[in-house]
């Protein structure tokens, strides 16, 4: 398995955006079908950070993390919220 730094993702997909040494103020993990929702808010930010893993992870608030994420937009209640979809997270 290659190991992919953030250069090289930002090379190949203009759209994506890179933080490096963010700390995170809450992280919530709740069980959605299969799959494990993480949302993340990182101090500065007021949108969420969400991404999807098979098992729960250890509790992030308090840590720094460098993340690598696509801006978007979710349909929650007939209202349309914009979040932060994650697709790379390594801690600090």
């Amino acid at each position: 398995m290659l190991k992919k730094d953030p250069e090289t993702l930002l090379k190949k997909r203009p759209a994506l955006i890179h933080s490096e040494d963010v700390k995170v103020a809450s992280h919530v993990q709740r069980e959605e079908g299969d799959w494990i929702l993480h949302t993340l808010m990182i101090a500065g930010y007021d949108v969420p950070f969400v991404y999807k893993r098979k098992q729960r992870y250890q509790d992030l608030k308090g840590a720094r993390v460098n993340l690598s994420y696509y801006p978007s937009h979710q349909l929650r209640a007939g209202f349309e919220f914009e979040i932060m979809k994650v697709v790379r997270l390594r801690r600090s």
